[in-house]
């Protein structure tokens, strides 16, 4: 994470990406996977300083995201965390989501016996929002994955603000049931994860 900070110093929000990316390289070879790309490593070793930063507030949520990842206990599950704070900044410069590669990945699909840790909850910025004729959403997350209201669930949404200025998190309810809930915000709706 002092990596991270160090990138600060960028302007542009897809070089500040890359570097951002580029100080996972330490934890990236503890676990035995392809290094970095050498522009994301020099950009990590010596970030560029000049220039107004672009997208401030995405960067910081960014970091501010990645900061919780501590509390993970697994370094591949700390670096798929890490990745996926990113999101809402590659989804900001029109980039396609990084596809998990650990239990958050499969976070409210349909899961075969295993013995994994699944992640408690998915948080990711809202990428886009649809309402069937019964006022129902299909949301489709920056992270990729795609979630729609029950048809039982009785709370309408009233969103109105372009699907990228709403934060969305999605966590366990009773017996097996997804509740997703957009920051700032009131309501918690049902639903169920297709993608």
């Amino acid at each position: 994470m002092a990596g991270a900070y160090r990138c600060a110093s960028i302007a542009n929000s897809r070089q500040w990406l890359d570097c951002y990316y580029g100080v996972a390289q330490p934890v990236r070879a503890a676990l035995a996977l392809p290094p970095v790309p050498a522009q994301q490593s020099v950009l990590a070793a010596q970030p560029p300083a000049g220039g107004a930063a672009q997208d401030v507030e995405l960067r910081d949520a960014v970091l501010a995201e990645a900061s919780r990842c501590y509390t993970l206990a697994g370094d591949r599950d700390w670096l798929n965390c890490y990745y996926a704070a990113a999101e809402p900044l590659r989804a900001s410069l029109g980039l396609s989501p990084i596809a998990p590669q650990h239990p958050a990945g499969a976070f409210g699909l349909p899961q075969k016996p295993v013995v994994t840790r699944e992640a408690s909850g998915v948080r990711s910025a809202m990428a886009e929002y649809k309402f069937d004729s019964f006022g129902k959403f299909t949301v489709r997350l920056a992270n990729g994955q795609v979630w729609r209201q029950l048809a039982s669930d009785t709370t309408l949404a009233r969103w109105m603000k372009p699907a990228g200025d709403y934060m969305v998190d999605v966590k366990k309810g009773a017996f097996n049931s997804f509740n997703l809930t957009v920051e700032h915000v009131g309501g918690a709706y049902k639903v169920q994860r297709l993608q």
